[in-house]
């Protein structure tokens, strides 16, 4: 974040800047034509303005530097890198088609009716296939509440969306790690990919889609959003593309290579809210938010209980995992099943799945009360 005293928006690259990436369509282009070709090193350089020869280590589960990661895209299913579904006795399936990858990818492209995609991911798929399997999961937990399907159903996109290089970068992904999205059997799969802490550290924990954004910025209806534990700050810097008054805050215990917002307030979240009316006026929005409990400390699940508990306001949204991994919040528990025996008074309007890494499920969730809640 800061190098020699002074804020950056990436390390060792002083001269990018979120604005003038976002601005340029030939940049922009010149990346994803890289990655056409599995380059991600080169793209990740001609996104963030690196050097020739990149040195910087990205810790995360794994330490590693980019030409590393470079390496082991290029090594592909070697090792069983891409083996992301397993059967019960932990055999691989095998991998889904190129068509069914992209069938996936597609669902979330801005310029697609994601439920109307979503249903023919599913009517297409063979019987018993990957693709089949994933559709069921996508399927089952998808939730709009019934009084907001109308408002809530967002068009495609006839002429185009901000420009979203996470999501360029996330479909890049899929395609060539061989993933076609979240199911039980990808459940089964012990650990991850060495791209991801390259994602991690370049663009945050969860990929926003087009879908998603349009919600928030429907739901927050005008009034500002407290991204509370907003990290390196993409879903807050997307966010205000949209249109939308954010105000990003968190303690960066964490280290980021690239920081996309320059006026974080570092803060603790339950601190910050009572010194703005616990948040009366606004949405409170939660990015994968830490489970705690184990060598990072605190209690497990209190940074998000902790926050509910002191939010005063009447729209929740979290961006976190709809399956069983423990990734956020809580270990046992997913955020909708966390709210639905904790905070009765909340009533779910939205469960929608995000863009996932492989081996990943996440999903947007919103919760209302009070008057704004639907009825």
């Amino acid at each position: 974040m800061s190098h020699a005293g002074h804020f950056v928006h990436c390390v060792d690259s002083p001269k990018f800047k979120p604005d003038n990436l976002i601005e340029d369509s030939e940049r922009l282009k010149k990346a994803n034509e890289l990655l056409l070709k599995d380059d991600l090193y080169n793209a990740s350089r001609v996104i963030f303005d690196l050097a020739e020869v990149d040195q910087y280590t990205y810790h995360a589960m794994v330490s590693v530097k980019l030409a590393q990661v470079q390496h082991i895209v290029e090594l592909g299913d070697e090792k069983g890198l891409h083996d992301w579904y397993h059967n019960e006795d932990g055999t691989s399936k095998g991998h889904p088609s190129k068509a069914d990858i992209d069938a996936y990818v597609s669902i979330f492209a801005p310029g697609t009716l994601t439920s109307s995609a979503l249903k023919n991911f599913s009517t297409n798929a063979k019987k018993d296939s990957l693709r089949a399997e994933v559709a069921e999961n996508l399927l089952s937990k998808r939730f709009i509440h019934p009084s907001r399907e109308t408002t809530l159903t967002i068009p495609k996109v006839k002429k185009s969306a901000p420009q979203n290089p996470y999501f360029d970068f996330w479909a890049w992904s899929c395609r060539a790690l061989q993933w076609c999205g979240p199911s039980p059997s990808a459940e089964r799969r012990t650990g991850s990919h060495h791209v991801l802490p390259i994602f991690m550290h370049h663009f945050g924990c969860a990929t926003p889609s087009h879908e998603s954004l349009e919600i928030l910025r429907l739901l927050s209806n005008g009034r500002t959003v407290a991204d509370i534990g907003s990290g390196n700050g993409y879903w807050a810097y997307m966010l205000r593309r949209y249109g939308l008054t954010v105000n990003p805050v968190d303690n960066m215990q964490s280290e980021w290579r690239v920081n996309w917002v320059d006026d974080t307030v570092i803060s603790d979240g339950v601190q910050w809210l009572k010194k703005h009316k616990n948040g009366k006026d606004m949405v409170l929005l939660l990015v994968y938010p830490v489970v705690g409990g184990s060598i990072g400390g605190g209690s497990e699940g209190g940074f998000t209980r902790d926050l509910v508990k002191a939010y005063q306001g009447d729209t929740i949204a979290v961006v976190g995992t709809q399956n069983h991994n423990g990734y956020t919040g809580f270990k046992k528990w997913t955020m909708s099943e966390y709210m639905a025996n904790e905070h009765k008074d909340w009533t779910k309007v939205v469960q929608i799945p995000l863009p996932s890494f492989g081996g990943k499920d996440e999903a947007l969730f919103v919760f209302q009360r009070g008057d704004r809640a639907p009825k």
